[in-house]
């Protein structure tokens, strides 16, 4: 894989792939764990580009079908309980107040 272009444009650029290349290859998880983790991220962060280099790497890594299907379901599961609870505070934000509002008479405003 050829470097972006944009990493050679600053020391910013270089350290962001000086901690990019640490991450890959000194970490304390096997090459397998961190490959099914960066392929949980990348599905939950949408980039179908990083979810397919990453299936391929944790295969490469030793995971099995079963586990990288394991992982995109978990995947899956915790983006969409992170936005069942993300939205869980604005609703009852609203929905007491209407409930509030509707017991001291004011009802519904949007009639």
């Amino acid at each position: 894989m050829t470097e972006p272009w944009y990493l050679k444009q600053s020391e910013l650029g270089r350290a962001f792939q000086h901690f990019y290349v640490t991450c890959k290859e000194k970490t304390f998880l096997d090459k397998k764990t961190a490959e099914l983790m960066k392929l949980a991220l990348a599905c939950v962060l949408r980039c179908p580009h990083c979810t397919e280099n990453h299936i391929k790497a944790s295969m490469v890594a030793g995971a099995t079908k079963q586990e990288v299907a394991e992982a995109l379901l978990i995947a899956a599961v915790e983006g969409a309980g992170s936005q069942l609870y993300w939205q869980k505070e604005v609703f009852e934000k609203y929905f007491n107040e209407a409930d509030q509002e509707g017991k001291n008479g004011q009802g519904c405003r949007d009639h």
